[in-house]
């Protein structure tokens, strides 16, 4: 399973919360309980990699206050989980316009991310202050910026040259998403990896990320291993991927 891509749209921390009468600050608390469970499992399912959708531009129109539990809480689980992930062989990354993050933030993130930058196992990415239009955005301004000062021409500019210029450009082969799963019961993609789910299978899952655990991810991907993905080709043309014994049984 390691040529396999899942990304996740963890949705729903706050309404989980609210519905059992607590803050909206306890299930981020314990959205980020699960993110280590799923994290952990996708090692263990042999996953190439992981992509988590953990805040979204849209995300700033949020209240301050909670804005500032969810980076407390980002800063506590980089700081105890490290450790495990180094030991997992886990490689992290974080996309998205990450200057407009505090700077306890960052320094936090760039401490995390220089730790596993050896790692060659499950590639873990994170996604803050991120939007897919945004990144668009931001990889055409960077070719046009190429193309004004003379290294490349207008025509030349290829599907895999912009997707080479998007965030995820360091995942190589990997950069396309196999699998995405949203919690919560939303059937939407929020401005989540555009490009990249081009070909996507999509699971719309109806619990809230802090009730996803380890089982609904091994169901969506024994329903993804059961899918025929065809790319525009005719039926049987493509191999499917191969999935791991454990899932499927």
């Amino acid at each position: 399973m390691g040529e396999i891509h899942v990304a996740i749209i963890m949705d729903g921390n706050g309404r989980w919360a609210s519905a059992r009468g607590h803050a909206r600050f306890f299930g981020h608390v314990r959205g980020a309980q699960r993110v280590r469970e799923v994290i952990d499992s996708s090692c263990e399912l042999g996953l190439g990699a992981l992509t988590l959708y953990a805040f979204s531009t849209e995300n700033w129109k949020r209240p301050i206050s909670e804005q500032t539990a969810l980076w407390k809480i980002l800063r506590r689980y980089l700081r105890r989980e490290v450790a495990d992930l180094e030991k997992r062989n886990v490689r992290l990354r974080v996309v998205g316009d990450v200057a407009r993050l505090p700077g306890e933030v960052q320094e936090a993130i760039a401490a995390a991310e220089s730790r596993l930058a050896r790692n060659t196992g499950l590639q873990l990415t994170l996604a803050l202050s991120y939007g897919a239009r945004d990144e668009i955005v931001r990889a055409a301004r960077a070719f046009a910026r190429d193309c004004v000062e003379g290294r490349c021409s207008p025509d030349s500019l290829s599907e895999e040259g912009l997707s080479g210029l998007l965030d995820t450009a360091f995942l190589g082969r990997l950069s396309d998403v196999d699998l995405v799963i949203r919690t919560s019961g939303e059937n939407r993609l929020s401005n989540f990896l555009l490009w990249q789910l081009a070909y996507a299978e999509i699971e719309f899952i109806d619990k809230p990320w802090p009730e996803f655990g380890r089982e609904d991810l091994v169901r969506a991907l024994e329903r993804f291993s059961g899918r025929e993905r065809r790319f525009g080709a005719v039926v049987g043309a493509l191999s499917s991927i191969e999935m791991p014994s454990e899932v499927g049984k």
